[in-house]
């Protein structure tokens, strides 16, 4: 049987473009709880490639689980920029990775400190620093969820990718 979690994603492509570049991965999330880890750990081989992660749903985790910056945190809020970018840090830094990847967001049914339903924050952290994208995704609570994890996994291989071309 096919892992539920890995169809319509490219999770299989990410899986052996790190096993090939001899590169691992670690998550820290939020509102994914631990689905995109799982996700990854979906694929046959990716004990070699998956440190492991941390899941952070509760505002004060990420803090003091993830390290994200109390300040920023405290000033922007747990759904933001600044604290994707310090989950992505801190998957990659506390799990020894080559790559750290953060999310947070707002996967509803309700807003969030302003934020509507579908704002997802996605971290990327690699030696070279880190990037964030902000995502508006549509759906209830699962699709939300999962659109996250693919967007996740898609967007490490494009910067993967866009590493190796230059």
């Amino acid at each position: 049987m096919t892992d539920p979690l890995t169809p319509g994603t490219r999770v299989g492509e990410l899986v052996d473009l790190l096993t090939r570049r001899g590169e691992t991965v670690a998550t820290a999330e939020s509102l994914t709880a631990g689905l995109l880890a799982a996700t990854i750990a979906g694929v046959p081989g990716a004990s070699k490639i998956l440190r492991g992660g941390l899941v952070v749903y509760a505002t004060d985790l990420k803090e003091t689980l993830a390290g994200v910056d109390p300040v920023s945190l405290a000033a922007d809020g747990p759904v933001s920029a600044s604290t994707a970018g310090g989950l992505a840090e801190a998957a990659r830094v506390r799990c020894t990775a080559d790559w750290g990847i953060g999310l947070t967001g707002v996967a509803g049914p309700d807003t969030q400190d302003g934020h509507p339903v579908g704002t997802v924050f996605l971290g990327i952290a690699g030696a070279g620093g880190h990037s964030v994208l902000e995502l508006r995704l549509a759906g209830d609570r699962w699709g939300i969820r999962k659109s996250a994890v693919s967007a996740a996994v898609s967007e490490l291989l494009d910067r993967m990718q866009e590493t190796s071309a230059g």
